[in-house]
């Protein structure tokens, strides 16, 4: 059902056009819009009329009409005066809101059709014939965005992307649960990953500024027809759960860019506990203090590199050389050598990645 300010809104425009009040009612009796005041209206003869075959009738010095929607009246428009002016007006008022509600419908069937496509849910020469009936073009380039908000529910992050992208009837906004919006994007032919990232970049910068929501974004890989839309939107769901694993410094996450991440998101638990039994026994890296999992990340960001790790550890570099030898004692690894240091390296991510897999396990 459209909402009733779309329905006021377009009612005050008639009324600012032709200066005739209208006012439209539901089946009940119970106003939705109105430009004068509805006291004098009288809800029995509402109903009354909303039972009778009539499409119109004049009651009260006003023409009432009945607004179908499928051969069902859904709404009653009411127009002020009983002259033929009153009965035009109201004929071309009952013409737009019905074509507002056919757009409503229209606007509802193709998000479903969308969010069917985007979870799976329908028969490859289903897409086909239902595309084709919507008018959504089949073969286009697209990629799926996933917005996930703080806040479920989060309108105002809901609304700005809807405006931002109000102008393309070929962009789709939706949600499947209610903390993430889905955005599908129609890219041009010559477009790429790096205007792909540019639309991120400006969704987060929008969002964080106008919606005042601190939002994450990941995104899939490109596709060329609408039946790879649910690979799209998937690869963006993995995406935003391995982003928030191993690349929590990161609001942007692109699946292309996941690396070694992706791998180690889809390893089975049980293989990950014997990974890390084999390579510390029962002494995990989490064990380790923070000072000594700092010193360590510093030094993997800086390529193995003792001097510029010390530097911006604002420690002599004798220091550093003692904290690496302790962890090499306490863990049988010297993360100065390159094949302990990637051991090291994964250790922490499949440990995350468990903690993780831990904490959201129901």
């Amino acid at each position: 059902m459209i909402s009733g300010q779309v329905i006021q809104n377009a009612i005050d425009e008639l009324k600012a056009i032709t200066r005739v009040d209208l006012c439209v009612l539901d089946t009940d009796g119970n106003t939705v819009a109105t430009t004068f005041s509805d006291e004098e209206l009288d809800v029995s003869s509402i109903e009354l009329f909303v039972q009778s075959p009539a499409d119109s009738q004049v009651m009260q010095g006003c023409h009432f009409f009945k607004i179908m929607d499928n051969q069902i009246p859904e709404y009653v428009l009411v127009a002020r005066g009983n002259g033929e002016d009153g009965y035009m007006i109201g004929k071309i008022a009952v013409s737009e809101l019905h074509n507002l509600m056919v757009a409503y419908h229209e606007k509802q069937d193709r998000n479903s059709f969308i969010q069917n496509v985007l979870m799976d849910n329908m028969l490859l020469v289903d897409i086909y014939n239902r595309a084709k009936k919507l008018h959504i073009d089949i073969e286009a380039k697209r990629v799926v965005y996933l917005i996930e908000t703080k806040q479920e529910q989060d309108s105002n992050a809901l609304e700005l992307v809807r405006t931002l992208f109000a102008g393309s009837s070929r962009d789709f906004i939706t949600a499947v649960d209610e903390k993430n919006i889905i955005l599908v994007k129609e890219l041009k032919p010559e477009e790429g990953y790096e205007a792909v990232d540019q639309t991120a970049k400006m969704l987060l910068d929008m969002l964080n500024s106008e919606a005042m929501s601190k939002v994450r974004i990941a995104y899939g890989t490109m596709i060329e027809e609408i039946r790879f839309l649910s690979k799209s939107y998937k690869e963006a769901k993995m995406a935003l759960d391995v982003g928030k694993i191993f690349y929590e410094e990161k609001s942007i996450i692109a699946y292309s860019t996941l690396g070694i991440g992706r791998l180690i998101y889809q390893l089975p638990i049980p293989l990950c506990e014997m990974f890390m039994n084999e390579v510390f026994g029962g002494e995990l890296p989490d064990s380790l203090d923070d000072e000594t999992l700092m010193t360590i990340n510093k030094f993997f960001e800086n390529s193995l590199n003792v001097s510029e790790t010390s530097r911006q550890l604002y420690i002599h570099r004798n220091t550093l050389v003692y904290r690496l030898e302790k962890i090499q004692k306490s863990t049988g690894l010297d993360v100065r050598v390159f094949e302990d240091a990637l051991t090291f390296r994964i250790a922490l991510m499949v440990s995350n990645y468990m903690k993780y897999m831990e904490r959201n396990t129901f």
